[in-house]
């Protein structure tokens, strides 16, 4: 997809908050400086519209990002950072589970994780709170430039065991650096919206 319109239209804590657009939604979840804001940033090709920082647990909020005012990036606080204190987390935690099981325009959830590391238990949890409430999820094992490639295969193997994956669940390898994975992250978020029309 060819991108002429990004912007953030609001940064939400709640969901009086939230868009009432009734576009349909993306929401791209994952542990601090897995990668989202390039992810966002390499989609749309835009060097900043999603601000990335060096400081882990920066976004606090649900960033909802209108692109061609056809649907929404939803960008989520990162989980996983220790130096956020208990009951920030646990703020969150009530803030993204009200969004996850009560957004009627939600579509898809892309869980972003680190394809250099074992998923963590937070990444295993998040998917199973996904499968427990039945949303449709997509992996995507970020900074894949990282990692030779002789070792795909292996680190990937592991990602299926640890999250339990079955052979449909596909992971789409990514790389902001170098735009691998752009176009299937692209043609998986197209068929979530498009799903939405035809309902």
């Amino acid at each position: 997809m060819k991108v002429n319109y990004a912007d953030i239209v609001i940064s939400a804590v709640s969901q009086k908050q939230y868009p009432t657009t009734q576009y349909p939604e993306v929401a791209l979840a994952g542990r601090s400086n897995v990668g989202k804001s390039s992810f966002i940033n390499k989609l749309v090709n835009r060097k900043n519209l999603a601000r990335t920082s060096s400081k882990p647990g920066k976004t606090q909020t649900l960033n909802f990002y209108d692109i061609e005012h056809s649907f929404y990036f939803v960008d989520v606080p990162g989980y996983g950072y220790a130096r956020v204190s208990k009951t920030e987390r646990e703020k969150w935690g009530h803030m993204l589970e009200e969004y996850f099981t009560q957004r009627n325009t939600l579509k898809k959830v892309y869980l972003l994780m680190d394809f250099r590391h074992d998923p963590t238990a937070e990444d295993v949890q998040m998917k199973e709170f996904v499968d427990y409430y039945n949303i449709p999820f997509q992996i995507i094992a970020t900074k894949i430039d990282k990692v030779p490639r002789g070792k795909w295969n292996k680190h990937e193997s592991t990602f299926r065991k640890k999250l339990q994956l079955s052979h449909d669940d596909k992971i789409i390898l990514f790389s902001a650096e170098t735009g691998e994975g752009k176009d299937a992250a692209w043609e998986s978020i197209t068929q979530a919206i498009q799903e939405e029309h035809n309902a």
